[in-house]
C-alpha cells in the first residue's frame, strides 16, 4: 500500500485507500476502506470469535477482498474473500501481494474471484487512481489508451 497506493488493476480489482474518501474529491463516502470493512464485518457469520476485517479490495463481481487482523503482527494476518457469487469467506495464508501473485500465477486450486479477469494475468497492470483521472480528464480511455467517446458527457 505504501509502494503504490490506491488504483485499480486490469480495471477489475480495486484496491482501497487506507483512509476513507471525505466525498470532497468527487468519490462518495462510502468508498473507503472503513465502510467497506464495516460491510465485510456485516458479511461474517455471527458468533463468539468474530475476526476484524480490513477491506483492501473491491472487485468488479462485487468481492470483498479484506485482511483478517486477528494477530498484534500484520505480516502475519491471511488474506480473506467475500465471494459474492457464491456467498462465502475462503481465506488464504500470506499478505495481499503474495495472494495477488498467486491469483496472477494460477496458484489456488481455483480462481477465489469471482470473474476469471486476473487468473493468469501475465502482465496485470496496475494505475494509481490519479492516474486513471489524468488521463480521463484528457479524453482517454485509461485502459485502452484510446480516445473515450464518452469524456465530457458527464461533467468533471
Amino acid at each position: 500500500m505504501a509502494e503504490y497506493g490506491e488504483g485499480a488493476i486490469d480495471d477489475y480489482l480495486s484496491v482501497l485507500l487506507a483512509e476513507p474518501h471525505d466525498g470532497f474529491d468527487g468519490i462518495p463516502d462510502y468508498m473507503g476502506m472503513a465502510d467497506e470493512s464495516r460491510n465485510a464485518e456485516d458479511l461474517w457469520p455471527a458468533g463468539p470469535g468474530r475476526p476484524r476485517l480490513i477491506a483492501w479490495g473491491l472487485d468488479s463481481s462485487a468481492d470483498i477482498l479484506c485482511w483478517k487482523a486477528d494477530d498484534d503482527n500484520p505480516g502475519k494476518w491471511p488474506v480473506v474473500v467475500w465471494s459474492r457469487g457464491g456467498g462465502c469467506w475462503t481465506e488464504h495464508s500470506g499478505g495481499m501481494a503474495e495472494f495477488l501473485c498467486h491469483v496472477f500465477r494460477m496458484e489456488f486450486d481455483r480462481c477465489p474471484l469471482g470473474d476469471l479477469t486476473l487468473w493468469g494475468a501475465s502482465a496485470p497492470r496496475f494505475l494509481h487512481r490519479d492516474e486513471q483521472q489524468r488521463l480521463r480528464d484528457s479524453g482517454i480511455n485509461p485502459w485502452t489508451g484510446e480516445p473515450d467517446p464518452y469524456a465530457g458527457m458527464f461533467g468533471d
